[in-house]
């Protein structure tokens, strides 16, 4: 008899990059079980990319970080009644695609009969999975969507599409063509997006550095420039605009979506190694990619038109470097116009 759940339950905790890594995974889960009800367990930024993928009937958002620091008897009291509104959705298969033993443990307290994890030595609990045949070990060096496609190969999935895709709302378009529109940006000269912020201090390049590359973008190839703020960011806002051109515009209250529209609009996106830089590649953009050369290249973003460019630590990167990056995708870019 073949498998054929209709409650699927799949938990896809990760950072915000990661869940767009984990894309190609859910949408050859929602291929291969068309009929089925389909609801991602996911963390708040997580769950605006799930909603924009469009491979998800349900979103279950979960304010882990809530959970992790907050009053412990709140956070206790939170965990039950996340785990009674699992159990009462009646689940019949749960795909754990990052497996930490929490999770594990939620798959488990479902109540689903049939479980399949991810199986990460030291990391994950795989007697409480169940499905057979069972998913290779984790390969730490490949590439991360790779690694959860190697999940759910049980299944009987092969060969499915690698790069992660992003659709845009009309809501959020509309909402950043008036921004645009406000600063004169909606037509004319080419965009370029810059997100100097990054999860981690040491992983983020100087600012005075990108304020150069700004400099140059603008002076040389009279591109418009706009620098994308984060919330761990918003602090460094006034540090960050004496370091940039007085035409460089600054987005700091953006939504998910409303960034996922904006980066959809740009001809090039120059980011540190943080999520925004793969919801950047998902919908298109090109983008040159910072990075510390010991961090294996398996959280990269996707695709053959990007720019990686890394050093023994990210401030050895030049400036030179990374203009020179960006001209050639801006060369590049204007070569397709040409042909269109």
């Amino acid at each position: 008899m073949p498998f054929d759940p209709r409650n699927i339950l799949v938990i896809d905790f990760g950072q915000l990059g990661d869940v767009v890594l984990s894309l190609p995974a859910l949408r050859a889960i929602r291929e291969r079980f068309p009929h089925a009800r389909i609801t991602v367990a996911v963390g708040k930024p997580g769950g605006e990319i799930v909603k924009l993928a469009g491979y998800a009937d349900d979103v279950l958002e979960v304010d882990r970080v809530a959970l992790r620091d907050g009053v412990k008897l709140v956070s206790i009291g939170r965990i039950f009644k996340f785990v009674g509104q699992v159990r009462k959705a009646k689940y019949d298969f749960v795909i754990d695609l990052h497996s930490l033993s929490e999770t594990n443990l939620l798959g488990f307290l479902s109540g689903a009969p049939r479980r399949l994890y991810a199986r990460r030595p030291g990391r994950s609990i795989d007697a409480l999975a169940n499905f057979q045949p069972r998913p290779p070990r984790e390969a730490k060096q490949a590439h991360a969507v790779d690694r959860y496609l190697d999940v759910i190969r049980p299944l009987g999935i092969t060969n499915p599409p690698r790069l992660p895709v992003l659709k845009t709302t009309s809501t959020a378009d509309q909402s950043i063509e008036t921004l645009l529109k406000k600063e004169h940006a909606n037509s004319g000269a080419l965009l370029v997006g810059l997100f100097p912020g990054a999860g981690h201090p040491s992983r983020r390049w100087p600012l005075e550095n990108f304020g150069e590359v700004a400099d140059h973008l603008i002076r040389n190839d009279k591109v418009r420039v706009i620098v994308f703020i984060g919330p761990e960011e918003r602090a460094l806002v006034a540090q960050m605009r004496p370091l940039f051109p007085a035409s460089t515009i600054f987005l700091d209250r953006l939504t998910i979506p409303q960034l996922v529209s904006a980066q959809a609009r740009l001809t090039l996106f120059i980011s540190n190694d943080t999520g925004p830089a793969h919801t950047a590649a998902a919908v298109g953009t090109p983008v040159v990619f910072l990075m510390d050369q010991p961090t294996p290249n398996n959280f990269t973003p996707v695709g053959d038109q990007h720019k990686l460019i890394g050093g023994k630590r990210i401030t050895h990167i030049s400036v030179q470097q990374v203009y020179h990056a960006a001209q050639e995708l801006l060369a590049l870019s204007r070569t397709d116009q040409l042909f269109l």
